[in-house]
């Protein structure tokens, strides 16, 4: 593994995880209807830290593997699509809206999985539990938005 690419998975990682400093849930987000399942609350930064160390460290790997574009492109589009559903979940409050990116987070994660695998199968198996996370999340996501009519999104 090359510590360089490595670092800068994780400085892209660091961006990313960011979004969740700057938009925190806050008390409008403790008053939502929530699924009995829903994580403890002091789970989802130690597990998104764990997740963004684990790709940080698949994607140095994948990166020095030959043909390894579609790889790179669906990591750049996880974290790209990372980066944003906070800002619209918890900045804007559009739970439904969030649902968008969350998609697109899902597909690719799904397409990290697929292409990651056959060029380094280690990588590919430290995205499974990013895989299985975003799945519980976007499940979480969608139930939140479907149970919360009342909430407003706020406006720009």
């Amino acid at each position: 593994m090359h510590w360089g690419l490595f670092l800068i998975f994780v400085a892209a990682s660091g961006a990313a995880a960011s979004t969740g400093a700057l938009f925190q849930p806050g008390t409008w987000y403790d008053g939502l209807a929530k699924p009995t399942w829903v994580p403890r609350r002091w789970m989802f930064p130690v597990v998104w830290t764990t997740l963004y160390l684990l790709s940080a460290y698949a994607a140095s790997r994948v990166a020095e593997q030959p043909d390894n574009g579609m790889a790179m492109a669906f990591w750049a589009m996880q974290i790209a699509f990372n980066t944003l559903w906070t800002p619209v979940f918890f900045g804007l409050r559009r739970l439904k809206g969030a649902l968008i990116p969350m998609a697109g987070l899902w597909l690719a994660v799904a397409g990290m999985l697929v292409t990651f695998w056959p060029l380094d199968w280690v990588a590919g198996l430290m995205i499974l539990p990013y895989m299985a996370w975003v799945t519980v999340a976007a499940m979480l996501n969608l139930w939140v938005a479907r149970n919360n009519p009342q909430v407003e999104p706020l406006r720009p």
